[in-house]
């Protein structure tokens, strides 16, 4: 029985860890520029969810203005919070910068909860399922999309890192951020865009699951965030490709535990999975492999 599941269970966890990767990836690039695990990373994926609840269903947006829309938008909110709660604790210690980063995520959390209410509500289905059968898996054009989708906003992190001024400048800013501010680097300005990047790419991600799961809820961002924070740190934190490869992993062992009917301890398997592999490899699978950090 598990061997006829695994291959739709093995498409159904890189659909899941394509999400969990899109978020993995906006923790891992602020963690390398500034060491910070923001924690409030999770809830900007809430929001995202959110803004395209209502740009569909409010405003009428088809699915990709409304993804457009949500992206730069959660970029705006990701840059706001950056100035307001992160800047002013730059040079404090780490133990004040993760505090505030778990008040603001409670913030963004029980604000959604005051202004929308705690209900579940149903996000808007703006395109129509379609199912394909393929040998023994069935995937829906949904699925296509977010896989898609996923692919290329991963890839254009990438070349934007590698490949223009302001990821050189990230990257500056990672290895030694005095040091790229003696040379010319605007460091607040290179940070701001750095948390606008991963925030986009959080918002894209809620849009997404909201589409794929048909359901959104204040509170949503709370697990995804803590298993997206765990895939940058199975991948390497700090390195973009781990984080992308630790999101595929992690979505696919939850989907593999399901199969095997264990889908109460999920959460739990990818825990230990992680403890295993740390304690394996402490700098993540490929922590060793790749030199720059953004």
């Amino acid at each position: 029985m598990f061997l006829e599941q695994l291959p739709q269970q093995l498409v159904n966890g890189i659909i899941l860890g394509s999400i969990y990767a899109l978020l993995a990836l906006g923790y891992t690039m602020v963690y390398g520029i500034i060491k910070l695990i923001n924690f409030a990373h999770g809830d900007i994926y809430m929001l995202g969810a959110f803004i395209g609840y209502y740009a569909i269903s409010t405003l009428h947006m088809n699915f990709w203005l409304a993804l457009i829309v949500t992206m730069i938008a959660t970029a705006f909110i990701g840059m706001v919070i950056e100035f307001l709660a992160y800047r002013p604790l730059r040079h404090s210690t780490r133990i004040a910068a993760l505090i505030t980063a778990i008040g603001v995520s409670f913030l963004l959390e029980y604000g959604m909860v005051f202004f929308v209410g705690a209900n579940t509500r149903s996000f808007p289905q703006a395109i129509d399922i379609v199912s394909y059968k393929l040998g023994p898996v069935t995937v829906t054009n949904i699925q296509l999309l977010i896989l898609l989708v996923s692919l290329i906003l991963m890839v254009a992190l990438q070349l934007i890192v590698q490949k223009t001024k302001m990821g050189k400048a990230m990257r500056a800013v990672s290895v030694d951020s005095d040091a790229a501010e003696l040379m010319g680097i605007n460091v607040n300005s290179t940070i701001s865009f750095t948390f606008a990047l991963g925030s986009a790419l959080a918002g894209a991600a809620g849009v997404l699951i909201g589409l794929y799961y048909n359901s959104i809820e204040p509170l949503m961002g709370m697990t995804p965030g803590i298993k997206a924070f765990v895939a940058a740190v199975l991948g390497g934190i700090g390195i973009i490709p781990g984080a992308a490869l630790g999101g595929f992993v992690i979505g696919i062992l939850e989907t593999l535990s399901i199969s095997v009917n264990l889908s109460s301890y999920r959460d739990a398997i990818v825990y230990a999975v992680l403890i295993i592999i740390l304690l394996v490899r402490p700098a993540g699978i490929l922590g060793k492999n790749v030199k720059e950090k953004v």
